[in-house]
């Protein structure tokens, strides 16, 4: 082999390891433009690659030399839509890793008082905003096909904390809330829901009532029966939380705080008032929670059928099977009120 030869052999070889070096630098290199440990990105559904650079350019240092690098590794053909966590130092390797790495979101809700809440809640944690996610929730071929109204879908939702990727659409979401839903009423629990004569939406409406009435978990089974006990004997439920619930639906305005029922709001007129029209209303008042659903399907076993607010265990209540002793604990906690200048 002659000098000149090994002499160009010797050339290519530092080329190589040169142009190895550089590469190996730019995939290394930190590539970010932020201050922060982390950042989330966020790439719509139906994005193109221009869409996405443009998202991720404020994020890169050097955007060349991060698309040099997602071209090598067919980003632009394979782009995904969802959240990314990119952190600072990150080099051009592990930017386009991280974009392909969709990162889960936690859902949690509890307490909604309307499915318009809920909509609210769910659209501030996933792309699907809060149109899309009435419309499927609300969908008549979907409500006809699962067994639920407009009125009574909302008793779909349990409680909980859920884990979704943030690009989930709003159909996907309604339908894994119904497979959780399903999940839910075991053989067990529709069991106890067919004893008592009711379907699985009237037992979450009813929860939803005692739900509201108390927030004491131990005595939420005797409230449930006092219910039970009214609807067997065909009495009205005449359950106050209906009441503020149906005078925030007429008026439209379900952030007014209302601490007190006045006999003039029993004339209410909406479905909603347990007052006016007998049974259930058509949907609940409110998303309840388990316990006070199990609550209804294990009822406390007693004839009470009036019950109103004690005096003497604040956030508890006075039972009475007679008109005449309810009379009584009524007028003590009317005339507390009266006291305290409750309006």
């Amino acid at each position: 082999m002659s000098a000149t030869f090994k002499k160009i052999i010797g050339i290519g070889a530092v080329l190589f390891l040169f142009v190895a070096a550089f590469g190996y630098i730019k995939l290394v290199k930190s590539n970010t433009a932020f201050e922060e440990k982390e950042v989330f990105v966020y790439i719509p559904s139906g994005s193109t690659y221009e869409d996405a650079k443009k998202i991720i350019e404020p994020y890169v240092d050097d955007m060349s030399g991060f698309e040099w690098f997602a071209g090598l590794r067919s980003y632009p053909e394979k782009l995904k839509s969802g959240k990314f966590l990119l952190t600072k130092g990150m080099g051009n390797f592990k930017l386009v890793s991280a974009l392909r790495r969709n990162v889960p979101v936690t859902v949690s809700f509890n307490n909604q008082e309307r499915l318009e809440n809920l909509v609210d809640r769910v659209a501030s944690k996933i792309e699907a905003d809060t149109v899309e996610l009435m419309n499927a929730f609300t969908n008549e071929a979907f409500l006809a096909k699962s067994g639920f109204t407009r009125e009574n879908v909302f008793t779909m939702f349990l409680p909980n904390t859920y884990e979704f990727y943030w690009n989930t659409s709003a159909e996907k979401f309604r339908d894994k809330m119904l497979e959780e839903y399903q999940k839910f009423w075991t053989k067990e629990r529709l069991s106890k829901a067919e004893n008592l004569n009711l379907t699985q939406a009237q037992v979450t409406t009813l929860a939803s009532i005692v739900h509201k009435e108390t927030v004491k978990a131990d005595e939420r089974p005797r409230v449930a029966k006092v219910y039970l006990n009214r609807l067997d004997l065909g009495m009205p439920l005449q359950a106050d939380p209906t009441v503020i619930y149906a005078k925030k639906l007429v008026s439209n305005d379900f952030n007014q705080v209302i601490k007190r029922v006045y006999y003039g709001d029993f004339n209410i007129d909406s479905p909603y008032n347990t007052y006016m029209y007998q049974g259930l209303p058509p949907g609940p008042i409110a998303m309840p929670d388990v316990n006070a659903i199990d609550a209804v399907l294990n009822p406390e076993n007693h004839d009470y059928i009036y019950f109103c607010a004690s005096v003497e265990r604040f956030g508890y209540h006075e039972f009475a099977s007679t008109l005449s002793q309810h009379n009584v604990n009524a007028a003590k906690y009317a005339q507390w009120l009266n006291e305290q200048g409750t309006k």
